[in-house]
Parts: structure tokens; C-alpha cells; sequence
């Protein structure tokens, strides 16, 4: 270690690598009940500002090359055979509403660098898709009431 660093209080240090996205989208794997529910591309070419929920998503107002003014799109269809491996670590770790983030470096290798133990979800693009995360949700929460 270098002479300017500085041990954490706690003893933990992160370290952190930039990577750089090639395409530039971030994709965040949404799962509840520990189980995969849709997957929403990030468009991360001006910014990584991803978060998904509506009060943080302004750029419909001032964005004039998106013609929906939405960076977020949810991918039909969407198959990744880490989905398998992310719902067991969900479920080893008791985390049953989730969203896993991850990107592709310019030499095609995947990176998970997040785990969102709350998640936000986007109105635009889950009306867009004809899907809910908040009812979704509420179906889960019901039928974990419905087991008591």
C-alpha cells in the first residue's frame, strides 16, 4: 500500500475498478420471491445515473434525441444463464425483492457489480412492456400473508 493510504475505521477497504461499458447499457436484472421477473436495459452513454424510479428520471423533459425520453427498456424475452446463479445467491442470502446490475466490457466480459436490496421500478418502460414490479410485489407480499 502506498504511503497516502488510510486504513478504514472498520478495517474494510473496497477497492473499485472502472470499467469501461462496450455497448455503453447497464442492464439490472429485477427478481421477486428470489425469482427473475424482467430485465431492464440502462442506456449509460451521457451518465451513470441508472436509478429507474420516476422522481429521478427527468430526462423525458429535456432529452430531444430519445423520442420516448427514456433511458430504461425493458428486454422481452430476456435469457441470461446467470439468472439461475443470481436466484441462488438470492436465496442463500434471504433477499427476495432485488435488482442485480451488470455490464459488458469492450472484450464482451460480464461484470456483476451491485446488489439492490430495495429496487425502484420505471413506469414508462413497464407500461411500455405491459408489466408491473409494484403489483407483482403486492401479489408476492399477499401470498407470503396468505402462508401465515
Amino acid at each position: 500500500m502506498g504511503s497516502q493510504f488510510e486504513d478504514s475505521i472498520d478495517g474494510i477497504t473496497i477497492l473499485q475498478e472502472f470499467i469501461e461499458a462496450d455497448p455503453k447499457v447497464v442492464t439490472r436484472v429485477e427478481f421477486i420471491g428470489s425469482k427473475f421477473f424482467y430485465a431492464v436495459q440502462v442506456d449509460a452513454s451521457d451518465s451513470f445515473e441508472l436509478c429507474p424510479a420516476d422522481a429521478c428520471n427527468v430526462e423525458e423533459q429535456f432529452c430531444p434525441t430519445n423520442p420516448d425520453g427514456n433511458k430504461f427498456m425493458i428486454v422481452k424475452n430476456y435469457q441470461n444463464p446467470l439468472i439461475e446463479k443470481y436466484e441462488k445467491f438470492l436465496k442463500a442470502n434471504n433477499i427476495e425483492v432485488a435488482g442485480i446490475e451488470y455490464m459488458l466490457d469492450k472484450n464482451g466480459t460480464m461484470f456483476t457489480y451491485d446488489v439492490n436490496t430495495n429496487t425502484n421500478y420505471n413506469s414508462i418502460a413497464e407500461k411500455k412492456a405491459g408489466l408491473s414490479g409494484m403489483l407483482k410485489i403486492a401479489e408476492f407480499i399477499k401470498a407470503e400473508l396468505t402462508k401465515l
